[in-house]
């Protein structure tokens, strides 16, 4: 029941985030997503291989949705490669190359979680800087789907549950961090004070009481 309903929610969260992209709300970072998509079927190719049952749903969806996404943002995404981006682009690839070369699963996966947290610090700033460009409702309905998923493993097997809690944590972090960078944004916009406000309506006072002066010194007033 758990894997159903994370493997349902993972078929809509990222629909906003789509949506926020073709509309122009949202621009991806290109480096983060590409990270993520490698990772996200990396993730599932490996709790394939350790056995994982109807937790691989929602990995198997998230690894899609993250792929369309990465499409997306290759002409409507921003972010270059400067020296903070390599290295953490280098962190990943390492973790990359982890999952590959061990073969114990609870330190592959591990790998697998240094790799995809280095593709979610790589959009942090872009992110601290303009929260309007990203999507909190796609992060939280994610990190809702990795909690369900960890759920859905049904026994305490630190390979299969460490993954799904981490993409829980990590996604509802990121939703909470996006949320609370636009409530400070808007305490930060400037706002007219009241005697701005008060200055306006004077000032229009004035103006129609010349144009009732006009129009009382018109022939036949």
């Amino acid at each position: 029941m758990f894997g159903i309903l994370a493997g349902t929610i993972s078929c809509v969260d990222a629909l906003p985030y789509v949506r926020g992209i073709l509309r122009g709300s949202t621009r991806p970072h290109r480096g983060t997503w590409c990270i993520w998509s490698i990772l996200g079927v990396t993730a599932f190719a490996s709790q394939a291989a350790d056995g994982a049952g109807w937790s691989l749903l929602m990995l198997g969806i998230q690894a899609v949705s993250i792929t369309v996404i990465l499409a997306l943002s290759i002409t409507r995404g921003v972010g270059g490669l400067d020296l903070g981006n390599f290295a953490l682009l280098v962190v990943a690839a390492l973790g990359l190359a982890g999952w590959l070369a061990l073969s114990t699963p609870v330190l592959a996966t591990v790998c697998v979680v240094v790799a995809d947290l280095a593709g979610a610090l790589l959009m942090l700033p872009k992110m601290w800087r303009d929260p309007d460009s990203e999507t909190a409702s796609s992060f939280l309905l994610a990190g809702i789907a990795g909690g369900l998923g960890a759920a859905s493993v049904g026994s305490l097997q630190p390979d299969l549950l460490l993954y799904p809690v981490y993409f829980g944590v990590v996604n509802a972090a990121i939703a909470v961090i996006i949320v609370q960078r636009r409530k400070h944004a808007d305490r930060r916009r400037p706002r007219r004070h009241s005697s701005e406000r008060y200055e306006g309506v004077d000032h229009a006072d004035a103006c129609s009481g010349h144009v009732y002066k006009g129009l009382a010194q018109l022939p036949g007033r």
